[in-house]
């Protein structure tokens, strides 16, 4: 019978820091099984090895055993579904070479493991949910995803990337759920690479990327825990490495780097709403500088009489053309940026606020540049920001110079054949092989409750197509039924 339930064990945790390893007492084998990335190594070896290593007499039974062990919460099982279950949240599971098919459960989980001070997400910040994030120690970042999602199907499989480095890198993903097809294509990419020092996930992540000629991430970053588990429960692959506070995962799309978690912590018309204020950020972020050049340059017939007058005032004193006007702040935003994400935070944020402000009115009043072009860049800088994901954020900010030049050299209709040759680009690109515009392209229409919008969780139970998950439910939408109403009905 001991054998049969050992098996059974391993053959249901599949993950690679899963252990089991055997202890002889007293000429009797003693079986172990655990997740190293969860429990408590000081308990393990100071508070149960130690013991059992002492000559004692008597040890016949897991009674005896269990007398014998100098900790709280032991239990006695022999019930599969018990036992992987506890395993699952950081027990260890004792066995006795007596034939017997019963064994003790054993927790010695350290529930502070990972939660200190300094893995909180600064950058990704929100106001409602989880602030725990990711730190650069992968048993660490392995064992807050265990305990956050703390099933058996999330299976951990580790490779050793780097000729030099032989750096630890892990793809995780849930068995059952996340299409093979992804994580063999992810294994494949990893496994092939010849690399000599593998530093970060944002190095891996280049290397492995279905397009490297592209500004567009294919991979989303992250170092926010509750993003990363809400990928993997949908079905897609999570890669971390050791040294690295981020994880990427995949395959995404474009719109889950305008989704942010906080959406899901508000009501549903909340989040929709934020959410559209996003989009409408990255558009007129990308477009509002590009058509100011193009309605100065050819289309000025299309302003309105009222704004005309001001627009002219303006601009009377500006010696340069919109486009060398539109790059000057352009390029000064932007440097700004640079300088300030360099250098400490409180020198940074004095110097956007005092620079912008110096710079601004300094670049007016020698007539450098318009008031109103130097609000519509400052509103632009700003909308770029509002993307939760940073990476995309610098996507968006580089799309705006070639509009910008396109929309000097011919209009209105450079800006349109640009934004055609961005469509065309993202048409072509994939992310494990999965399209990355979905569900526009290939069109779903199941998947736009969670792209565009956010709808209500009633609307939610299924997972993604685009991950071609092989379990599609997630949860079963009923319908809740109140004490009151039976009140009512009488």
């Amino acid at each position: 019978m001991l054998p049969n339930l050992k098996q059974a064990l391993r053959a249901s945790m599949k993950s690679d820091d899963f252990m089991q390893t055997t202890v002889v007492i007293q000429d009797k084998q003693l079986f172990l099984s655990f997740y190293k990335t969860l429990v408590s190594h000081e308990q393990l070896h100071h508070d149960l090895l130690s013991f059992l290593m002492i000559p004692n007499e008597g040890i016949d039974t897991l009674d005896d055993l269990k007398a014998l062990i100098p900790l709280e919460n032991i239990t006695l099982s022999s019930d599969l579904t018990e036992i992987r279950k506890s395993v699952s949240e950081g027990s260890i599971f004792l066995q006795l070479d007596d034939g017997s098919n019963d064994g003790l459960i054993v927790d010695i989980s350290d529930p502070m493991l990972g939660h200190r001070i300094n893995n909180d997400t600064e950058n990704e910040y929100s106001v409602l949910g989880p602030k725990v994030g990711f730190v650069e120690n992968i048993d660490i970042n392995l064992s807050l995803l265990r305990r956050g999602l703390g099933t058996e199907k999330l299976i951990f499989e580790e490779h050793k990337i780097g000729t030099l480095s032989r750096t630890r890198v892990v793809i995780a993903y849930m068995e059952d759920v996340t299409n093979p097809q992804h994580i063999n294509t992810a294994r494949q990419r990893l496994l092939d690479l010849d690399f000599d020092v593998v530093f970060e996930t944002a190095l891996l992540e280049q290397l492995i990327t279905d397009n490297s000629n592209s500004p567009f991430p294919l991979f989303l970053s992250s170092e926010r825990l509750d993003r990363i588990m809400y990928s993997l429960i949908n079905g897609e692959v999570a890669i971390i490495c050791d040294g690295s506070p981020s994880v990427i995962t995949g395959p995404t799309t474009i719109f889950s780097f305008i989704i942010s978690p906080e959406d899901y912590y508000l009501p549903w018309i909340m989040g929709s709403f934020f959410r559209l204020i996003r989009y409408f950020g990255v558009a007129f972020s990308i477009l509002a500088t590009s058509f100011y050049v193009a309605i100065l340059t050819f289309h000025y017939n299309i302003i309105p009489r009222d704004l005309l007058g001001p627009i002219i005032e303006s601009r009377s004193n500006v010696p340069f053309p919109p486009l060398l006007e539109v790059l000057f702040l352009e390029i000064t935003i932007e440097l700004l940026r640079e300088a300030g994400s360099r250098l400490p935070t409180k020198v940074s944020q004095t110097l956007g606020i005092v620079g912008g402000i110096i710079l601004g009115q300094a670049a007016v009043a020698a007539g450098l540049t318009s008031n109103i072009l130097l609000i519509i860049v400052s509103l632009s800088a700003l909308a770029s920001f509002t993307t939760p994901i940073f990476k995309i954020s610098n996507t968006i900010r580089f799309l705006r110079f070639p509009l910008i030049v396109l929309a000097y050299l011919w209009g209105g209709l450079g800006i349109m054949m640009g934004l055609i040759l961005i469509l065309g680009h993202l048409l072509r690109l994939k992310s494990l092989g999965s399209p990355y515009i979905v569900p526009l392209f290939p069109f779903r229409y199941n998947s736009f409750s969670d792209s565009i919008v956010r709808s209500s969780f009633t609307m939610l139970y299924n997972r993604f197509f685009t991950t071609r998950p092989l379990t599609q439910q997630r949860y079963t939408v009923r319908k809740n039924k109140d004490i009151g109403d039976d009140y009512n009905n009488e």
